[in-house]
């Protein structure tokens, strides 16, 4: 039996999940927290496929209720952000059943598109790691999802970190140049929640504004400032889920990049995660070939994983379902 999500599905959902999928496994706090709590979860668009009582598998659709930035709730669109199926009963058309029902749920909300797994704010993988899960992209692919692009998750170890002596001159000469690297003020939050939102993403601004109201201490925030105190860029970690090996957001104005600025954020940041005891950095998302991805590989970085964004049509070429 397909049905929606019902009171009590959740500890079996996680523990389904993380038989059906043990190199990605899920609590089921963290599952409540992203999923059930999400401010556009809706209870009917999360499948979940009952036998002799037990869950057995799951595809969870979601649609914006809450407009991400202003007021567009992007009615066209839907997202997909997981799927699966528990181990003892694949090959027998459970995943396909279920992805089929949780997008009729999206074309009955007039979707025209949906997009595995890519949702904000709150994803799991940002998209499908196909080297570990080629059955599900074979899936996805019969389904009529297609790439739209690919994104790198990096790692770094910061076992025996130092800043680079390089980077140390690099900082010493901006100082002497009037620039001043540090830990925000809570004024200075507005001007960085400012920038985040209108130059880089506003899903930035979100999880940076979000994380210090729950209690992130500011010193996980580096701002790069200059001669005449306005705020440049800046570098983060700890602000997902309060991971303090997770990096990011991070990001310079588009005017000041090129100057090492980005490079000086990066490493201060990498120093004040180690000095908390981080064994590593790591990230989920990045273009391999941006800016931010090359500065990345030159400092040490290395790709652990590649997910690629799928998109389907919900709506055909002659305009109906």
């Amino acid at each position: 039996m397909i049905r929606s999500f019902e009171v009590g599905d959740g500890p079996a959902l996680a523990a389904a999940w993380t038989a059906a999928a043990p190199a990605d496994p899920i609590g089921y706090q963290r599952f409540r927290d992203l999923f059930l709590l999400d401010r556009n979860f809706d209870p009917a668009g999360l499948k979940v496929a009952v036998q002799d009582d037990q869950v057995v598998g799951a595809a969870y659709a979601v649609r914006r209720l809450v407009a991400a930035s202003g007021d567009d709730l992007e009615l066209s669109t839907g997202w997909i952000p997981f799927f699966f199926v528990h181990p003892d009963r694949r090959g027998r058309g459970l995943g396909r059943a279920l992805l089929t029902a949780a997008l009729d749920w999206l074309r009955s909300a007039g979707r025209a598109f949906a997009f595995f797994s890519s949702y904000t704010p709150n994803y799991f993988l940002p998209g499908l790691d196909a080297a570990r899960y080629p059955n599900a992209h074979r899936l996805l692919s019969a389904l009529g999802f297609e790439r739209q692009y690919d994104a790198v998750a990096m790692d770094r170890s910061l076992v025996g970190y130092e800043i680079p002596a390089d980077v140390r001159s690099l900082v010493a000469e901006l100082k002497a140049g009037g620039y001043s690297f540090g830990t925000p003020t809570g004024d200075e939050l507005t001007s960085l929640i400012a920038i985040a939102h209108s130059e880089f993403n506003p899903d930035w601004a979100r999880a940076i504004r979000e994380a210090v109201v729950a209690g992130m201490p500011l010193e996980r925030i580096v701002l790069a400032r200059d001669p005449g105190g306005r705020v440049l860029g800046w570098a983060m970690h700890g602000t997902y889920e309060g991971v303090i090996d997770r990096f990011g957001p991070f990001g310079v104005l588009p005017a000041s990049r090129g100057t090492g600025l980005g490079r000086v954020l990066l490493h201060l940041t990498l120093e004040r995660m180690a000095g908390l005891g981080a064994h590593s950095a790591w990230f989920l998302w990045t273009g391999e070939q941006s800016a931010a991805g090359q500065l990345y590989l030159k400092s040490g970085f290395t790709i652990t994983r590649t997910f690629t964004i799928l998109r389907a049509p919900l709506v055909r070429a002659n305009g109906k379902d």
